[in-house]
């Protein structure tokens, strides 16, 4: 079968700065950060304090009182970005073939929160004490599969834990599986819950976090040269992908294609990213092939951008290293300062803002970013963004364990 065209028509998401397509964009053109002080727990023991919490999402308001014993924050969140994306894109479920609908999301730790709070409630009261649905709630799969049964799609479904790349990693399946004709129609992205105290205290006492407790909006400074850590967030991004030919039939609006999607893994370090970025860099490259794309052709980067002085400098060194002379053209921001580091959600809300760009001809700034730090000199946008009409934009993801993802998208044009 030839190489079919994958189209992103639907947008679904939960974040810091607004929820659906619109509270997304509209978050990002405000240029206010969504990290605060944390209130979903007592975080004083911790050296970092501070997180990106998604605002006003109750479970049990969102689903009912007898529904939310049987899904925590983390599925909730996923089934509230599905139903967004879906009436983003104008899909009607009922009109699909479900065998030939997939879902694919990504997450680095699941439903953790849930298996610690019920933790809790164990050790005071027993096993009798505990959710009777823990074992179903807690997996990484229960995402993918509760959007499953929802809607009664039927088609490939699978949840990859591949930690701070697994968003994108799941966005890169699903269009390969639509790219080569396994599935006509897919839910990809990604979702996170990671907000309670010991899944937190974990990050904290690796000192990877920002401990700017007393400054929270200016703690995440991708590529900047007083960045001292990522900020965690949470949250989630679903987006609606689809062969091109079915969605010019049924006369959707597209935000852009999929063209591209390279992964690697830097088999260096759980935490410290391979020193000379080759790997990161491949990852870019193998998207740029996958998409029969060079470099001269790419506009703007989304950049990963956590925050840590490792990795901002390596994946700054890997973009120069790829790019080459349009290094010093290119359009580059780290937009996580706005809704911080929602670990397996980031790779999709970041791949949902690129899509979002290319259909507004506007690229997000990177927040906080007065002067760039050693090894960190490239194009970016500065604090108020900037008007722009790309044709094709990267996206990377990178995460513990050395795993790199790169997705890439390009401006549709009928």
């Amino acid at each position: 079968m030839a190489r079919r065209r994958v189209a992103i028509t639907g947008l679904g998401c939960v974040t810091p700065i607004g929820e659906g397509a619109d509270g997304l964009w509209s978050g990002l053109q405000r240029r206010r950060s969504g990290i605060a002080s944390i209130t979903s727990f007592d975080a004083s023991l911790f050296r970092t304090r501070i997180a990106a919490e998604v605002p006003n999402f109750n479970v049990a308001d969102r689903f009912g009182a007898k529904r939310a014993r049987r899904i925590d924050r983390y599925s909730a969140f996923a089934l509230t970005s599905t139903s967004m994306a879906l009436e983003d894109a104008g899909l009607d479920p009922g009109t699909t073939v479900p065998e030939r609908v997939a879902v694919q999301m990504g997450s680095a730790l699941g439903g953790v929160t849930l298996a610690e709070s019920e933790h809790a409630k164990y050790m005071a009261g027993g096993i009798r004490a505990v959710n009777p649905m823990l074992a179903l709630s807690v997996f990484g799969g229960a995402a993918s599969c509760n959007i499953a049964i929802e809607y009664g799609f039927t088609g490939p479904n699978s949840t990859n834990a591949m930690s701070c790349a697994s968003g994108a990693i799941a966005i890169g399946h699903a269009y390969r599986l639509i790219r080569d004709g396994e599935a006509d129609v897919a839910l990809a992205g990604g979702a996170e819950a990671p907000l309670s105290p010991l899944s937190f205290g974990a990050f904290a006492i690796l000192r990877a976090m920002s401990t700017r407790n007393g400054d929270p909006e200016r703690a995440c400074r991708p590529f900047d040269r007083e960045r001292d850590g990522f900020v965690m967030g949470e949250g989630a991004a679903v987006l609606v992908l689809e062969e091109l030919g079915g969605a010019l039939r049924r006369n959707a609006r597209i935000y852009a294609e999929i063209r591209g999607f390279g992964t690697t893994i830097d088999g260096y370090h759980m935490t410290a990213p391979l020193p000379d970025g080759r790997q990161a860099a491949r990852a870019m490259e193998l998207a740029l092939a996958d998409g029969e794309v060079g470099t001269s052709a790419v506009d703007y980067v989304n950049a990963h951008g956590s925050s840590t002085p490792l990795n901002d400098a390596t994946e700054a060194g890997a973009i120069r290293s790829v790019c080459g002379a349009r290094a010093a053209e290119l359009r580059v921001s780290g937009t996580k300062a706005y809704y911080g580091h929602a670990l397996g959600a980031s790779g999709a809300i970041e791949a949902g803002i690129v899509a979002l760009a290319l259909h507004h001809d506007w690229l997000p700034p990177s927040l906080n970013l007065d002067e760039p730090g050693e090894g960190c000199s490239l194009r970016y946008v500065a604090t108020e963004g900037e008007a722009f009409q790309a044709e094709h934009m990267l996206t990377n993801s990178f995460g513990f364990g050395g795993i790199n993802a790169t997705l890439l998208l390009r401006r549709f044009e009928n």
